[in-house]
């Protein structure tokens, strides 16, 4: 009887790691498949090196680059524990004020989205993913890797690191030093100078 129940749970040990490593797999393969979809239509919209775009071609192209960027997410990394300390209101607007200044800089050097994808590895676990590639254009490589959710039926990017440098980190100690310094009410006071600008 104890054998019976050895070997039982031994096969419901290998079926769950199966069924974790077929998941994973899945999403690896969905992730990659999203992350190229998205890369192909933004080179698409690019088109030539030294087109000009109209102004409804550079919404488009912005849309499409930060369309799987989650903003909450980033934006909390980025404020961290001031998070706690402030309204909702203030936070709403916050957010919508990081997206507007990120979104608006992904349009500062459209040819890096001209440069050619290797993906080195997906590593999916539950709902977290680490996606790790490399950025070649003009004979530079570049290291780009993102941290992705699945959230609400999708796959989003939570961070990004270029050159081992996350975006989220970054923001971070930007507007900590600000906080430290001057008050969260001067880092408002300055993204939405910033806002302003890019609009």
């Amino acid at each position: 009887m104890m054998k019976f129940l050895e070997t039982t749970v031994t096969i419901f040990l290998l079926s769950l790691l199966f069924v974790n490593s077929a998941t994973a797999q899945n999403s690896s393969d969905e992730i990659r498949s999203m992350l190229e979809e998205r890369d192909e239509e933004i080179k698409e919209l690019l088109g030539p090196e030294g087109t000009e775009y109209t102004d409804a071609q550079r919404a488009e192209l912005k849309e499409i680059i930060n369309g799987v960027i989650d903003f909450e997410a980033m934006a909390r990394e980025a404020l961290d524990d001031t998070f706690n300390t402030i309204s909702e209101e203030e936070w709403n607007e916050f957010v919508d004020l990081f997206s507007t200044i990120v979104r608006d800089q992904s349009l500062n050097k459209l040819d890096i989205y001209r440069a050619k994808v290797t993906y080195n590895s997906i590593e999916a676990d539950g709902n977290e993913a680490r996606v790790e590639t490399l950025a070649e254009l003009d004979n530079v490589r570049t290291p780009v890797n993102y941290e992705m959710e699945f959230k609400n039926g999708e796959w989003v990017i939570t961070d990004m690191e270029i050159d081992d440098v996350s975006t989220a980190s970054s923001y971070h100690r930007q507007f900590q030093r600000i906080i430290n310094q001057k008050g969260f009410d001067s880092l408002m006071n300055s993204l939405r100078k910033r806002a302003e600008r890019a609009e």
